[in-house]
């Protein structure tokens, strides 16, 4: 298979879509956490998520790539255990507003994947507003506060750094293979460890959940686990990996706004003011050139 022809706006738009999606992620999950507890949030999502990828593949007659097994149990690895694994372990022992860092390090960290994996070669230009929008979300997100180098820390970096590996992984394979179908693979190769790490965390209160924290759960399944795969694999792939990760950068901004919409959270200047020097440097990147090694 050859890859497909880079489409800059179509990737953009793509990756808008998927960010939307996994920016209700943090919102969902705290209506979530009401009831269950987080690592079964942790599986339970990927379950709620494999019990839909396996009709989608037995329907559509999707062959198993055997070529390619490897890549897609790692990228589920990182995607479905590693980041939300490591993100549960470093929000135990660090405040929740520093736990935005990790979103402010996964675009800068998918450029330097992406360089490192896929063989994109951006600009020095680019490069430079790559770590200009990484500096303003995590300024915007610790607001003038210290940071202590905790071992929550080192797990929020960990988290990030899975996600990038995984984002750049999967962008690859989705080049060759419609993104929703990577996402899918993935989440077959690891359902054995989902699936026995559900039926294990499962309490009977479970069973008599409100609404809200039910739906909120099921979302993240759905929507975080899965259909946001869908748009952000075919960006990624449809407009370049390291450009189309930029759009990460509005992810925060995407969570602010859904927070203030579903648990009433402010919306401040502030937030207006970063928010739009963030687009500004997006759309700076745009502009730059990404060579792509042979």
């Amino acid at each position: 298979m050859t890859a497909r022809p880079k489409n800059i706006p179509v990737g953009y738009a793509l990756g808008i879509a998927g960010v939307t999606i996994f920016g209700a992620t943090l919102p969902a999950t705290v209506l979530a956490l009401e009831v269950y507890a987080p690592w079964f949030i942790t599986l339970g999502r990927a379950a709620i998520a494999t019990a839909v990828a396996i009709p989608c593949l037995l329907l559509l007659r999707r062959r198993l790539p055997l070529r390619s097994l490897p890549q897609f149990l790692f990228a589920g690895m990182l995607l479905v255990f590693g980041f939300p694994g490591f993100m549960a372990l470093g929000m135990q022992t660090v405040d929740a507003s520093h736990g935005g860092v990790v979103l402010g390090i996964l675009p800068l960290g998918t450029a330097v994947f992406a360089a490192l994996v896929a063989g994109e070669r951006p600009s020095p230009l680019f490069w430079l507003c790559a770590v200009a929008g990484t500096a303003l979300v995590i300024w915007f997100v610790l607001g003038g506060s210290e940071v202590q180098l905790t071992a929550g820390v080192g797990w929020l970096t960990l988290a990030g750094l899975c996600a990038s590996l995984g984002y750049v992984i999967s962008g690859r394979l989705s080049a060759t293979m419609p993104g929703w179908e990577v996402i899918c693979w993935a989440l077959v190769l690891t359902a054995p460890i989902s699936l026995a790490g559900t039926w294990w965390l499962w309490e009977p209160a479970y069973w008599h959940a409100p609404a809200v924290p039910l739906i909120a759960f099921i979302y993240t399944g759905l929507g975080s686990m899965f259909l946001g795969f869908f748009a952000w694999n075919a960006g990624l792939a449809i407009g370049g990996i390291a450009r189309v990760g930029q759009v990460q950068l509005f992810q925060v901004f995407v969570t602010v706004g859904l927070s203030a919409l579903l648990l009433g959270e402010t919306i401040t200047a502030r937030t207006a003011a970063f928010a739009i020097a963030v687009v500004v440097v997006v759309w700076l990147g745009r502009k730059t050139r990404i060579a792509e090694r042979r």
